[in-house]
């Protein structure tokens, strides 16, 4: 199907809701989807280097589906520019070696659902290094409120239903990690676009990133034990949609206001929970009131600040 008026199409409303929470439905099945790829190959998930080796095959190979993408739709071979190689480089070094190697290892240490509400933070990162490290936007009441209640529904996820904290480095610790580096690789990215094609910079970044974490998986002993077409099969989906909602939030992000594709991401932390809790069988963990509670406590606080955030500094300013 061939889009003739892209910049009408995609700035519909309803075209804006469905495909933000297609995005977001995509990014929260691949927390159970992860899992499930460890038992399909047999990955020893007490084996970091296994772990790393089975990453970086999913983001080289994203990475491959992100520049053939974009390779089709320009209409040219996509290749960075020198002087931005760099740039590339640094953003990988955040978006998927440092990211994606605390993602894989914190999620083969915690439960699905309780990684997909701790994911929920690299939200409040993104927002607090943007204010105060790469000074993109300003800091305001609304936003402190987000962020007071988003690490609320954190905390509550750690207590657990009996009051007991539980927490790991490996686990847990590693999660809130990614969401770290997940912020710092947005605020990069931010900047970095205004020197390169962004298709080009993500595209090549999800590459050289996932060529390194197999480079250093199998360099440190790491081992892909179980290959079968289901094992190909969900390979193939990880990849897919990390470039399939990379490239559709482009194009809405491309014709739309941040902050109106933006306030849909407060789905995530429910979409992780949810499908992990299907498809994992952690439905108790899911349904149980404090879990439920800090969903909503993260979901409300990633809204707020997406909603009503940009809205306060305009309403200031006017006055």
């Amino acid at each position: 199907m061939i889009i003739k008026e892209p910049e009408k199409f995609f700035s519909k409303s309803y075209v804006v809701c469905l495909g933000a929470i297609i995005c977001c439905l995509l990014w929260g099945s691949a927390f159970p989807c992860v899992k499930i790829g460890y038992k399909l190959f047999a990955v020893d998930t007490e084996s970091i280097p296994s772990l790393m080796l089975f990453a970086g095959m999913r983001f080289s190979l994203a990475g491959i589906l992100v520049i053939v993408f974009g390779c089709i739709t320009q209409k040219k071979f996509l290749l960075p520019k020198a002087k931005n190689l760099w740039r590339i480089g640094l953003v990988s070094v955040f978006q998927t070696i440092a990211q994606y190697s605390f993602f894989y290892i914190g999620l083969a240490h915690t439960a699905g659902v309780k990684a997909s509400v701790l994911n929920g933070l690299g939200v409040f990162f993104t927002i607090i290094s943007a204010c105060f490290i790469f000074r993109t936007e300003k800091f305001n009441l609304i936003k402190l409120l987000g962020c007071i209640l988003g690490f609320g529904g954190i905390v509550l996820i750690n207590i657990g239903g009996d009051f007991s904290f539980t927490f790991s480095l490996l686990g847990e610790g590693f999660v809130i990690f990614s969401g770290l580096s997940s912020a710092i690789a947005a605020g990069l990215v931010k900047i970095f676009s205004k020197y390169e094609n962004t298709t080009a910079l993500c595209g090549y970044q999800f590459f050289f990133g996932g060529i390194v974490l197999i480079i250093l998986g199998l360099s440190l002993g790491g081992k892909i034990n179980g290959v079968s077409v289901g094992a190909v099969f969900m390979l193939l989906y990880l990849a897919f949609l990390s470039a399939c909602a990379f490239t559709l939030q482009g194009f809405l992000l491309k014709y739309n206001p941040v902050s109106k594709v933006a306030v849909f991401k407060s789905t995530n932390p429910l979409f992780g929970a949810v499908f992990s809790a299907i498809i994992l069988g952690e439905s108790e963990q899911l349904l149980s009131w404090f879990t439920l509670l800090a969903l909503v406590l993260v979901c409300l606080g990633i809204f707020i600040i997406n909603k009503f955030g940009e809205k306060r500094i305009k309403i200031e300013k006017s006055g």
